[in-house]
């Protein structure tokens, strides 16, 4: 028994090693290629066009830079706050998307010279009783967190009796305005400006003010070179006229009523799925091949965690009851940041997003499995191992050939449930900037700003990936209790 117990253990050590070392990437492996995080919901700074390729004034500039200086550059996706957290880890090299240079982020960051300087406006419904920040008295105030547009709104609360409310992302924040649940929202002038000429439905309630600098980002004391040749590219790009035709390709009256007229033509579900059909595709994939290696990886952890927790063995047990109790309690998104920009920030080795995301997984739903795998072995009557045991079968081949036939009858329901969660559970790991479905339509929103529409496919896909995956399982569990 203890040569078992050893033998569990080792497997389970192999196993979590097999996964949490990584190689080191991008900047490593290639002294002239960096990784640049970005958010690609902040038009018209970083955005991705109907074609799925990411632009913007930020985009154009790097790249721009990048060509100018002789470097290759690797543009991820993953929303604001995790570019900031992948720099600040050591995931990235740098972070641009429209990021304002503050004071407290100068005591985590090195920033470039500005490249672009905008201030803080308040949108409103055009039809509104809000006309100035004295009508927000015992209203609510809409914002988006980690942007210049929340810090102002929470400087000036108290003087104006407002509550704040936290949004993740733009289209959200527009819409409780919309909605008529918030009374304005406070945004980047630039940004709104933008949203106004395009469509957006809101108005602008007051001049811009707190104006602020925008500047490319690195971790404080690293990536020295990096920022050198983007402080003297952008300096070349200004020279040579090449900036101004930049900011005018997406802020000009030409840009707007263009991107207005697109919009127009692609405000129906089935005009969403023309234009955005392949994306959609990609994001599905990507989501059916986090779930079919998570679940492959959670159901082998929870079925090894689930045995060592029934073998007699005081400390196995303590291992498994440990581990069960951690990786069930931890949320998962709170789990999911760890692995991905905790880890990294302690070891110094970077994990990928998507192996970051399949031990997140792993680990969380492999908790659940191990939990009934554990309780569908106790819950056999104990007369049967004693009974086997008694006929001089050893612990191994009496649980295989007398206990397991009948626990695993009792476990078919809730791994059916389990794997359903773990495939609604993917879309959490968009907060690591996992392109996954639900991370695809935020990306196609910042776009557009279809949120309805495009959450209802979003939505309608789930349901049928679900349906086929409850009918498959459906299908196994017939045939094991045949």
């Amino acid at each position: 028994m203890k040569k078992f117990v050893s033998m569990l253990c080792a497997f389970l050590g192999l196993f979590m090693i097999g996964f949490t070392v990584q190689p080191s990437s991008t900047a490593q492996a290639s002294e002239k290629t960096y990784v640049i995080d970005t958010d690609v919901t902040f038009p018209p700074f970083v955005y991705a066009n109907e074609d799925n390729k990411y632009v913007g004034i930020d985009m154009d500039l790097i790249r721009a830079i990048a060509k100018e200086e002789g470097f290759k550059i690797k543009i991820r996706p993953v929303g604001f706050n995790a570019a900031v957290q992948s720099v600040s880890s050591g995931q990235a090299d740098g972070v641009i998307a429209g990021m304002s240079i503050t004071d407290e982020r100068k005591a985590k960051f090195d920033f470039s010279d500005p490249y672009y300087s905008s201030g803080i406006v308040m949108g409103v419904k055009p039809n509104g009783d809000v006309k100035s920040l004295k009508d927000l008295k015992g209203k609510k105030v809409a914002v988006k967190t980690g942007t210049s547009g929340a810090d102002y709104a929470n400087s000036i609360k108290d003087k104006y009796g407002f509550k704040v409310v936290t949004f993740d992302d733009s289209d959200n924040m527009y819409n409780d305005v919309k909605n008529g649940n918030s009374a304005g929202c406070f945004e980047d002038s630039a940004v709104l400006a933008y949203g106004v000429k395009t469509g957006l439905g809101l108005k602008i309630a007051t001049k811009s003010t707190n104006i602020g600098d925008y500047g490319f980002a690195v971790k404080k004391g690293h990536n020295k070179e990096l920022m050198k040749m983007f402080n003297e590219g952008l300096a070349k790009l200004k020279k040579n006229g090449e900036y101004d035709k930049i900011i005018e390709r997406y802020t000009g009256e030409k840009a707007t009523h263009a991107k207005k007229e697109k919009a127009a033509n692609s405000h129906t579900i089935i005009g969403l799925l023309k234009e955005n059909g392949g994306v959609i595709v990609s994001g599905l994939f990507e989501t059916i091949k986090l779930t079919v290696i998570s679940i492959i990886c959670a159901t082998l952890f929870g079925i090894l965690i689930g045995f060592l927790g029934v073998v007699p063995n005081k400390i196995a047990q303590g291992v498994s009851g440990t581990v069960i109790y951690i990786f069930r309690g931890l949320p998962l998104i709170v789990l999911a940041l760890f692995i991905y920009n905790g880890i990294p920030s302690l070891t110094g080795s970077k994990i990928p997003a998507f192996v970051a995301g399949v031990i997140t997984l792993m680990l969380n739903e492999g908790a659940y499995i191990a939990a009934f795998v554990k309780g569908g072995i106790e819950a056999v009557d104990s007369g049967q191992m004693e009974a086997a045991r008694s006929l001089g079968l050893p612990f191994g081949k009496a649980m295989r050939k007398v206990v397991l036939p009948q626990g695993i009858k009792i476990m078919i329901p809730s791994f059916i449930n389990q794997f359903i969660i773990t495939l609604k559970d993917t879309s959490i790991l968009s907060v690591i900037g996992l392109l996954e479905l639900t991370q695809t339509g935020k990306i196609i929103i910042a776009r557009n700003l279809e949120g309805f529409r495009v959450w209802t496919i979003v939505a309608v896909i789930y349901l049928v990936l679900i349906t086929v995956l409850t009918l498959l399982s459906k299908w196994v569990e017939r045939r094991i209790k045949d």
